[in-house]
């Protein structure tokens, strides 16, 4: 039977071997990885197989958690800076060792409290997990293998001034359009979003909304953006006076009470007696 390897930043499947006082040992016929005590589920025993993180301790021994990482080998995750000191920056990735960033794989020097989009990697030198924010060395940039309507997963970065940069599949570098989002998203999040264009640059434009369902029409558009700036709610309904919604909307009362028909019909907004509110 082949032997397993273990993989260093990635979640193994080991088989329990022995038990100490530190702890469990975790491994194959080459490696024993000590899974300590505050880690060890209830019932575990020697023979079973267990799922768990393998990275390297502050002494540079190797070391498994039941603990789930913010971000595993070779993926684009989008993590805050908990500490910065003469080495690098120190990433918050779930676990009790934080994730350094070294200056030579800043692109900016980084702040404490501020999140960024960056990958993982066995640092050659050290045999150590580090961090990047060299992101453009994972990201395709020429053979985009997307279609126009297709669903992708993606991660929410940084927010610009018009819009979301998102990893999509950690493959390809989208961007959602801040008029185009409907709903509450953070630097952080994975969601489900659709690809609306793939441009003659390369660039590719998302959608958080399937492509093809009813379009929203320019008078709904506007409610939805004034909706957005006035927090999510308007004191506007269908027996407001039209002299009231003119002045706060600059339409008449009969396409305000078209347009909020179809963004209701379309799940966008939930009508009350006396108001109307984003979902």
């Amino acid at each position: 039977m082949a032997i397993p390897i273990i993989e260093i930043g990635k979640v193994n499947k080991l088989e329990v071997l022995k038990v100490t006082e530190q702890g469990y040992y975790v491994g194959d016929a080459v490696e024993e990885i000590l899974l300590p005590n505050k880690y060890i589920p209830e019932g575990l025993e020697v023979g079973h197989y267990i799922d768990v993180f393998i990275y390297t301790d502050s002494e540079d021994r190797l070391i498994a958690t039941t603990l789930t990482p913010k971000i595993q080998m070779g993926e684009i995750a989008y993590l805050e800076v908990k500490d910065t000191t003469s080495f690098g920056a120190f990433l918050d990735w779930g676990l009790e060792k934080d994730l350094l960033v070294p200056f030579k794989e800043q692109i900016q020097r980084m702040e404490k409290g501020q999140g960024y989009l960056v990958y993982m990697y066995l640092d050659d030198l050290t045999d150590r997990l580090v961090a990047s924010a060299h992101i453009n060395k994972l990201i395709e940039f020429d053979e985009i293998d997307l279609e126009p309507g297709q669903e992708v997963r993606v991660l929410i970065g940084p927010e610009t001034e018009i819009g979301y940069v998102s990893i999509i599949n950690n493959k390809y570098r989208g961007l959602i359009y801040k008029n185009q989002v409907f709903k509450q998203i953070t630097p952080g999040d994975h969601t489900t979003a659709y690809v609306k264009e793939v441009r003659a640059d390369k660039k590719i434009d998302l959608s958080l909304e399937p492509i093809g369902v009813e379009r929203i029409e320019p008078n709904a558009q506007k409610i939805l953006d004034r909706l957005k700036k006035e927090g999510g709610k308007l004191p506007l309904h269908d027996k407001s006076d039209p002299d009231e919604i003119s002045k706060l909307l600059g339409m008449s009362k009969k396409n305000f009470k078209k347009s909020i028909g179809s963004l209701y019909k379309q799940r966008k907004i939930t009508l009350h007696k006396d108001s109307i509110e984003l979902i």
